[in-house]
């Protein structure tokens, strides 16, 4: 999808400013390096119209300062301040349907050493309207990339880290050269592991299968979430490895992430997946999480953090 213009503020070195004066310099470290962290964080329009539902902030800000372990950030802002901060943002920002988040934690010094300790480090946030990353009209078109899922004990999977998505950019652009939409990557050892940037599910005869977090993925909260509506629903899961074979011969398959939400996967390396896209288990699953996020079933709803954006429209206007 083309995004669209950031929303007008955002937060920078310590405070919310507009987003046009949150600039870093050229020599940053994060820039020329990497050395950074980032969350993706949804907040739905609410049934109600009135109310922007955060999705899970308190897991997503806690697993940014866990990335940002990685790198040995020293920051003075707990998984706490950092929701508060969020939500602050949100009513200045006031937006008027669903949106996205990109909180992200760098190495702020102009240093020319590749390293992590000694140098300063700095969080900033801004927001900018989102739909539906992927196409969820339709099934996907997938392929096997020939670029293998970079290892954990390279560099740390289970940590969104800035520099490591050159690893997702490059399957993503492979995938889209060959007419697909999207990629599947495996493993050193030739195992599926996930999408360019989203955690992948199969069915096979009614069960729900998974990669475990142990085979370099993201320990995706999005993930989690259907895992946690499978095991509420009744649907039998497993957290195992999967062959590439298994690709070819499950009953369905689909990615799902903050950014795709779920999308079902209709071919893979141009083999039809069950019914060519056609989903049963993942659309059960798929109406649970947007009757959650809209705001239209309470079972879910300590999942939430809702934000009243009417009244921040209106003092804003």
């Amino acid at each position: 999808m083309a995004f669209s213009q950031t929303l007008d503020y955002a937060f920078f070195e310590g405070e919310i400013v507009p987003f046009g004066e949150a600039k870093v310099s050229i020599g940053t470290h994060a820039l020329q390096y990497g050395t950074g962290a980032f969350a993706g964080i949804r907040g739905y329009l609410d049934a109600d119209g009135e109310t922007i539902n955060i999705f899970r902030l308190p897991d997503h800000c806690a697993r940014l300062l866990r990335s940002g372990k990685l790198l040995r950030a020293e920051l003075p802002y707990t998984a706490e301040m950092v929701a508060e901060t969020i939500v602050e943002l949100t009513r200045r920002n006031a937006p008027t349907g669903d949106v996205y988040y990109r909180p992200f934690i760098y190495k702020s010094a102009v240093q020319l050493t590749p390293r992590l300790k000694g140098l300063d480090d700095e969080l900033a946030i801004y927001m900018l309207p989102m739909g539906d990353y992927l196409d969820t009209t339709r099934g996907q078109r997938a392929i096997v990339s020939s670029w293998t899922r970079i290892a954990d004990n390279a560099i740390p999977s289970r940590g969104k880290l800035t520099g490591a998505y050159i690893n997702s950019a490059l399957a993503k652009d492979e995938a889209e050269e060959k007419g697909a939409d999207e990629a599947i990557m495996l493993d050193t050892d030739g195992k599926v592991a996930e999408g360019s940037g989203c955690n992948l599910f199969i069915v096979r005869d009614g069960v729900l299968i998974t990669p475990p977090i142990t085979n370099d993925i993201l320990e995706g909260i999005t993930r989690r979430t259907f895992l946690q509506f499978a095991l509420d629903l009744g649907i039998p899961t497993e957290q195992r490895r999967i062959d590439r074979s298994e690709l070819y011969i499950a009953d369905e398959a689909f990615f799902c992430g903050t950014g795709v939400q779920l999308c079902p996967i209709a071919t893979i390396d141009g083999r039809p997946i069950g019914a060519g896209g056609a989903s049963p288990l993942g659309d059960h699953l798929r109406t649970t999480f947007y009757d959650t996020v809209r705001g239209r079933s309470d079972r879910y709803r300590a999942w939430l953090t809702p934000v009243s954006v009417r009244a921040a429209a209106g003092v804003r206007g």
